[in-house]
């Protein structure tokens, strides 16, 4: 499990495309220190698992379900990736429950500056539109972050300086593709209401 606090901004040094899969190598001097095979990292909110690491590099595969759902497959050499470990037990939960499982992909819409903070507005895909509520939260590229504004077809996130400076949104711009991750307890929620109902029948409605 995540918390979408973003660790150190991260560069992609290599990508090996498979046959249906895709390998990076990606830089991070602080998600690497003490990692080891099999270790997670979450990649612009993506949880990889570390394959191989090396100084201050690591590698993790990337399969074709992940490329599809998710903006990875977009990434080059020079992209730069947020990057954070799992959060350990007993640790502040800074930002809220990250799984790093993705649920969709939206792209930056437009950036309004102001003189102490961006208002930063996100298209979202019709299948999550209901679980993305006014000062909720929502995980974008990896970064837990408060929804001002949510609509049918987007959602408007505020940024502070220091998440423009240290993470992926203080480079992207309209158009670019990020990874969403809406709030899991929403979908759990849903879906027990959802059990409950059709336990109760027509009638106990």
């Amino acid at each position: 499990m995540f918390t979408g606090i973003v660790e150190e901004l991260g560069e992609v040094t290599a990508v090996e495309s498979l046959d249906d899969a895709c390998r990076f190598r990606l830089r991070g001097p602080v998600v690497t220190e003490g990692a080891k095979h099999g270790d997670s990292i979450a990649v612009n909110g993506v949880c990889l698992t570390v394959v191989d690491h090396e100084g201050d590099e690591f590698t993790a595969d990337v399969m074709a379900e992940t490329l599809n759902r998710s903006s990875l497959g977009a990434l080059t050499v020079g992209s730069r990736v947020n990057l954070e470990r799992p959060t350990a037990v007993g640790a502040r939960l800074g930002g809220h429950i990250v799984q790093g499982h993705v649920d969709g992909t939206g792209r930056v819409l437009e950036r309004k500056p102001s003189e102490n903070w961006e208002i930063v507005k996100i298209s979202l895909p019709a299948d999550l539109s209901r679980y993305v509520v006014e000062k909720g939260s929502i995980t974008v590229d990896g970064i837990s972050l408060t929804v001002v504004d949510a609509g049918p077809d987007y959602f408007t996130v505020s940024l502070i300086p220091t998440t423009l400076a240290l993470t992926t949104l203080g480079l992207k711009q309209p158009g670019d593709p990020v990874n969403l991750e809406v709030d899991v307890i929403a979908k759990y929620v849903e879906r027990m209401l959802g059990d409950r109902a059709s336990a109760e029948g027509p009638a106990a409605r």
